[in-house]
């Protein structure tokens, strides 16, 4: 016969236990991320919800009792008063979810706004900068390197004359 699972050890069974909680946990999340971004996506009417508003990750809770959605808004001027607007539908949101997944309990709805993706930008900004003060530099160098060039080399008109 098989083996009981004392003989493999104590944490055997629930290694498999964690790691499929785990798995599990992970899927809920992606789903809830994808049908959050569909929903998003057909908007909602608010005035305050303007602009590209992208569900960067969403968090699981161990219990999946809690979720917290992280959302980044394009422009960030009107981050504030979007993230304020999503905040008030935050649970019309949530029933449009549940609609679309079939999970015995949703998780209570969280959404906050993503810092990272805002450092994210200024990184891009900083690099946009660089590469183009990079590019004035070479080409005032490679404008003085041939400057006095052109004026060193005999015209035609001088080698005439």
């Amino acid at each position: 016969m098989g083996r009981a699972w004392a003989e493999y050890g104590p944490s055997v069974g629930r290694e498999y236990g964690e790691n499929r909680l785990r798995r599990r946990s992970l899927q809920i999340a992606s789903n809830i991320q994808q049908e959050l971004q569909k929903r998003l996506a057909r908007g909602l009417n608010d005035p305050r919800i303007r602009g590209l508003i992208t569900v960067t990750k969403v968090e699981l809770s161990d219990d999946l009792k809690h979720a917290k959605a992280f959302i980044s808004v394009m422009p960030q001027e009107r981050a504030k008063l979007t993230m304020h607007g999503l905040t008030a539908a935050t649970k019309r949101l949530r029933r449009d979810v549940m609609d679309r997944i079939h999970i015995k309990e949703m998780p209570t709805l969280r959404l906050v706004y993503d810092e990272g993706h805002k450092a994210e930008m200024e990184v891009f900004a900083l690099l946009e900068e660089d590469r183009r003060k990079q590019e004035e530099r070479s080409s005032a160098k490679w404008s003085q390197t041939q400057t006095p060039s052109d004026t060193d080399t005999p015209s035609a008109e001088d080698t005439t004359g």
